[in-house]
């Protein structure tokens, strides 16, 4: 099996990573995961490999955390985002992180055939209603916004976390 190389790096403490994301409509609600580890919830998507495209790399974050092949509408936001996290019980990471949002195209059903691990950690898919999304602890922040207004176009959005 050949390994792949994600699109990032770190030193020292800080941290990079190109990632690309999915946003997943059905019927008002969006498509969220979250896991046993964490106490919020996370867009759909993961690091993009070397050589990959963003949007071949959405599609293969997209089936291999929900289980089904979803189709790409557009891209709709890069996001530059900075955050701190905590990587170890040592050390907090200052982190940056470019992210292609992809809208992928509605399928006419939340059903879902997941079976997704991250690092070892069972991860669980959430269908959130768009109109409620503020009352969850969710990232990227933007997204009730992002999803409740028009747009033409790709937005570039910046979100600063460590402030």
């Amino acid at each position: 099996m050949k390994k792949e190389y994600n699109c990032g790096f770190t030193e020292d403490n800080k941290w990079f990573r190109y990632r690309a994301a999915a946003i997943i409509v059905e019927d008002g609600y969006v498509l969220f995961a979250g896991n046993d580890k964490d106490d919020y919830f996370y867009s759909i998507g993961g690091g993009v490999h070397m050589g990959e495209t963003s949007e071949d790399a959405v599609k293969r974050e997209v089936l291999e955390e929900t289980g089904v092949a979803y189709e790409v509408d557009h891209l709709a936001v890069i996001h530059e985002n900075f955050f701190y996290e905590k990587r170890t019980s040592l050390a907090e990471m200052d982190c940056h992180e470019i992210a292609m949002y992809y809208v992928m195209k509605p399928r006419g059903t939340r059903e879902l055939k997941s079976d997704s691990y991250t690092m070892g950690v069972r991860e669980h898919m959430h269908w959130i209603p768009i109109d409620q999304l503020d009352k969850y602890k969710a990232f990227p922040t933007f997204m009730k916004e992002f999803l409740q207004t028009d747009h033409e176009g790709v937005e570039h959005i910046v979100t600063d976390e460590r402030v």
